[in-house]
């Protein structure tokens, strides 16, 4: 199973044993919208929806903190996600969080993980068949295992500004990059962390809401000067899109590739960290 597979791919796939399908679906809180009631309503046959929301470090004050390997093992279990399973993952939000599963499913050890290119809105524009109501799952063993070389913390953060050893890119908007849009969380300074290359999320998607590939791709990372073949940590407000461009350097072939998970929410609240405005 490659990374990204197609609606076609997955619609001949559905009811194999192995297969599982995940809806991530994350909407930030001033959206208005209720992921799980919107799962529930309408989803790809034999979807479990995965809250975000909840899959986190309740005892961290930070938004989005990853949670211990047990917490996310047990979810796992209570989803019928198992070892061995074969995970589609897909979303419906302007956020891409299926970015964010993929990103936490392979760091705690799930061995075949792709994303649904398009999301439910290309499966539901072709007209594929859509299932309403909760899922009645299986529980399967999920081993419990993580692989945290991947995570940045605050401190590994600062001693990149002395070493440079690997680039920083945002995913943040334009914007927020450069200080000139107002951060949605309160308490956060305007701007980046200094030497930090701006690549909004958004810039990795073609206008149908499909991944760019190849060349495209490419060249929206080459655009923000940022080079694949060097190590790379990912940053954005609450670790959620920094997964998104992290997924489109994984797509690409980069090799190391790390996700600072404070990231700005952590960062920009900081008295004494340093910030940087303007491009």
């Amino acid at each position: 199973m490659t990374p990204l597979v197609t609606t076609e791919w997955l619609a001949g796939e559905l009811g194999a044993n192995d297969l599982r399908v995940i809806d991530a679906t994350l909407f930030l809180a001033g959206d208005g919208r209720n992921a799980r009631a919107e799962f529930e309503a309408n989803h790809i046959p034999g979807a479990v929806f995965l809250d975000l929301d909840e899959l986190v470090d309740a005892g961290n004050p930070l938004p989005n903190m990853l949670p211990a390997p047990e917490k996310f093992a047990s979810r796992m279990q209570a989803l019928g996600l198992g070892d061995g399973s074969r995970i589609v993952v897909y979303d419906n939000s302007a956020l891409h969080s299926a970015a964010r599963a993929w990103w936490m499913l392979t760091l705690f050890g799930a061995h075949e993980v792709a994303l649904l290119d398009g999301g439910i809105a290309k499966w539901q524009a072709e007209g594929r068949a859509l299932e309403s109501g909760k899922p009645v799952v299986r529980h399967r063993h999920f081993t419990v295992w993580a692989d945290t070389k991947p995570v940045r913390t605050m401190a590994q953060m600062t001693d990149n500004l002395r070493s440079k050893a690997e680039q920083v890119v945002d995913a943040r908007s334009a914007g927020r990059f450069a200080g000139t849009e107002p951060e949605p969380h309160p308490g956060l300074r305007p701007g980046h962390i200094p030497g930090s290359k701006s690549l909004p999320q958004t810039d990795l998607f073609n206008p149908d809401g499909t991944w760019k590939r190849n060349g495209d791709l490419r060249a929206a990372f080459e655009a923000a000067g940022v080079d694949i073949d060097k190590p790379l940590v990912t940053t954005c407000g609450s670790g959620i899109t920094a997964a998104v461009v992290a997924f489109g350097a994984t797509l690409l072939g980069a090799r190391d590739v790390a996700l600072y998970d404070g990231s700005w929410s952590e960062w920009g609240a900081s008295p004494t960290a340093p910030v940087v405005t303007g491009g």
